[in-house]
C-alpha cells in the first residue's frame, strides 16, 4: 500500500507556491478549466514516472515569469509505504541562452531528482511508487497512432520492472547509433561491415523487449477482456492482438533469429531511407470487437470504454506484479460517459489506496461518493476545502507564504 501524503510545489506552471496535505482514499478537485487541477495531477504523476504527461519539452513546467527571473521549479512529495517513507524532490533549474538563441529557444532546464536527499536517475525513481492516469486524451490509445500504444506498454513495463526500462534505454541508443551509421553509408562515409556490431546489439536488445511485451500483453489481454465485459456487458467480444514488426518465435532465442532475417530482408529499404526499419520501435497492438478493428471502426463511446478498459488492466497488472497498488489519477476523464458506466468504473478504481480526481462538474462524482470522499475547490491556483454539495471553506488550505523545507533541500542539490 502506498500513497502521497504531502505535495509541495514552487513555480510549477500556475501553482507558484503550494503546500498540500493528502490522505488515502478518494480526493476530488473541482473547479473551472485552467485553474490548476490538471497541473496538480501532473505533479503527482511526475513524482512517480519522472516525466510529465502534458509537456512536450520539460522547460514548459516552469512558470514563464519564474524562468525569466532564473528561479527554479520544485516538485516535492512525501510518499508513505508500508515499510518506509520516501521524500522525492524533482527540481528544474532554468538555463538562459544567448540573446540570439533566446529569440527562438528561450531557455533550457537542468533537471535533478533526489530520493531521501540522494541523487537518483529517472530510471532509479520509476517503480518506487506506481501511478495509473485516466485522461480524456486516452481515446488516442484506441484511435491514435501506434506510438501512443507503444508508450503505454513501455510505461507499464518500466514501472513493473526496472530491468525493462534499462533495456529500453539501451535499445533506443542502439537505434540512434544505427540510424546515424545508415546515413553515413548512404553518403559513402562508412562501410557496410560496420553495421555488424550494431545489428548484433539491435537484435539482442530488441528481441528481449519484444518478448517482454508479448508476455505482458498476454496478461493484459485477459484482464482487459474481464474489465470490458464488466463495463459494457457480455454482448461485445473483445480481443487484443499484439503485432510486433518481428515474427515471434517460441522463445527469445528463436525471436532473435527471426529478427536477423527481418533485418536482412529490410537491408535495401534501409539503404534507401536511412532509418532502422524493424524492431520494437515499430510494434503495435490492435483491439478488436467481434473481429472489427476498433482503431478504424470504434464509435467515440466504444473508444472511450476501451481506453478505460486498458487503464483498469494496467492498474491490475501493476498491483499484481509489484505488490503495491498504484496511485490512481483521473484527469477530467468522465466527460461523455453515462452514469451507469461511470459508476462501474469508479467502483473498480476506488479499490486502490489513493485516488485523485479532477473534474469541472462536481455532480459527476458526488452522487457516487457522497460524504465518502474529500472535496477541494480550485481557483487561480488556490485550493479550498469543500463539502460534497460545493460549499467551500472561508480560507484556502494552501498558503502562499509558507517557507518550504524543500527550498533548502534543492539548493543543496540543483
Amino acid at each position: 500500500m502506498a500513497y502521497l501524503s504531502r505535495l509541495q510545489l514552487t513555480n510549477f506552471r500556475n501553482l507558484t507556491h503550494l503546500d498540500l496535505g493528502l490522505s488515502p482514499g478518494v480526493t476530488v478537485y473541482y473547479g473551472p478549466n485552467a485553474q490548476g487541477k490538471s497541473t496538480l495531477l501532473e505533479a503527482v504523476y511526475l513524482l512517480c514516472i519522472a516525466r510529465s504527461f502534458r509537456a512536450e519539452n520539460e522547460r514548459e513546467v516552469i512558470s514563464f515569469k519564474a524562468a525569466n527571473a532564473g528561479e527554479q521549479a520544485l516538485v516535492d512529495g512525501t510518499i508513505e509505504k508500508i515499510d518506509q517513507r520516501l521524500r522525492v524532490i524533482i527540481g528544474y533549474q532554468p538555463i538562459q541562452r544567448s540573446n540570439r538563441e533566446a529569440e527562438t529557444l528561450g531557455y533550457n532546464v537542468r533537471k535533478e531528482i533526489r530520493v531521501n536527499r540522494i541523487k537518483r536517475t529517472a530510471g532509479e525513481l520509476v517503480g518506487q511508487v506506481n501511478a495509473v492516469l485516466f485522461s480524456a486524451d486516452d481515446i488516442e490509445l484506441i484511435q491514435g497512432p501506434p506510438s501512443g500504444r507503444r508508450r503505454f506498454l513501455d510505461i507499464l513495463l518500466s514501472q513493473a520492472d526496472p530491468l525493462y526500462l534499462k533495456g529500453l534505454q539501451r535499445y533506443q541508443k542502439v537505434v540512434q547509433q544505427r540510424n546515424q551509421l545508415l546515413r553515413f553509408l548512404r553518403e559513402g562515409q562508412a562501410q557496410t561491415d560496420e553495421l555488424t556490431f550494431w545489428d548484433d546489439e539491435l537484435v539482442r536488445e530488441g528481441a528481449w523487449i519484444t518478448w517482454r511485451r508479448y508476455e505482458a500483453m498476454r496478461v493484459l489481454t485477459q484482464a482487459s477482456m474481464k474489465h470490458h465485459e464488466d463495463l459494457s456487458g457480455p454482448e461485445e467480444s473483445l480481443e487484443i492482438e499484439y503485432r510486433p514488426s518481428v515474427l515471434l518465435g517460441l522463445d527469445v532465442s528463436e525471436t532473435e533469429n527471426n529478427f536477423r532475417e527481418a533485418l536482412s530482408a529490410a537491408f535495401h529499404r534501409e539503404r534507401a531511407r536511412p532509418v532502422t526499419a524493424v524492431g520494437p520501435h515499430r510494434d503495435d497492438f490492435y483491439l478488436m470487437i467481434d473481429g472489427a478493428d476498433m482503431g478504424v471502426f470504434a464509435s467515440r463511446g466504444q473508444a472511450r470504454t476501451l481506453a478505460l478498459t486498458l487503464r483498469l488492466a494496467e492498474a491490475e497488472f501493476l498491483s499484481s506484479i509489484r505488490g503495491d497498488g498504484p496511485v490512481v489519477l483521473f484527469d477530467d476523464a468522465f466527460s461523455e460517459m453515462d452514469s451507469s458506466r461511470r459508476y462501474r468504473l469508479l467502483e473498480k478504481a476506488t479499490r486502490y489506496e489513493q485516488v485523485l480526481i479532477t473534474t469541472t462538474d462536481l455532480n459527476q462524482v458526488n452522487d457516487f461518493f457522497g460524504a465518502g470522499a474529500n472535496y477541494h475547490y480550485i481557483s487561480k491556483g488556490q485550493i479550498w476545502h469543500s463539502d460534497q454539495n460545493g460549499n467551500i471553506s472561508e480560507y484556502p488550505v494552501s498558503s502562499q507564504e509558507d517557507d518550504f523545507e524543500s527550498d533548502q533541500a534543492i539548493d543543496e542539490s540543483v
